[in-house]
């Protein structure tokens, strides 16, 4: 669970990010679960997009992506939101 402090400065990183996945009108499928999750292994921040096509909220869709991955929401804006997960590995984010 990261806190508002947290929050704040991982929004900030977020906003020169190019989206990693786009998620249409089939919704959150497996592959697009599994592509996210190895990306947040190496990134630790993703951003995604949910295409016009897609018939499911952008709130729930962050959500579920973001329990399926064990990620925390970071924020969800229009049809677009970011996931955050310290990699297990080798963390890159340090917070202030």
């Amino acid at each position: 669970m990261i806190t508002g402090k947290q929050r704040a400065f991982l929004k900030k990183l977020s906003n020169g990010l190019e989206m990693v996945a786009h998620i249409g009108k089939n919704g959150i499928t497996p592959e697009i679960t599994k592509s996210v999750d190895e990306v947040l292994e190496k990134r630790e921040l993703v951003k995604i997009a949910i295409l016009q096509s897609c018939e499911e909220k952008p709130k729930d869709a962050a959500r579920t992506l973001g329990e399926r991955t064990r990620a925390d929401v970071v924020s969800v804006v229009g049809k677009k939101f970011v996931l955050y997960r310290r990699s297990k590995t080798k963390p890159k984010i340090e917070f202030i």
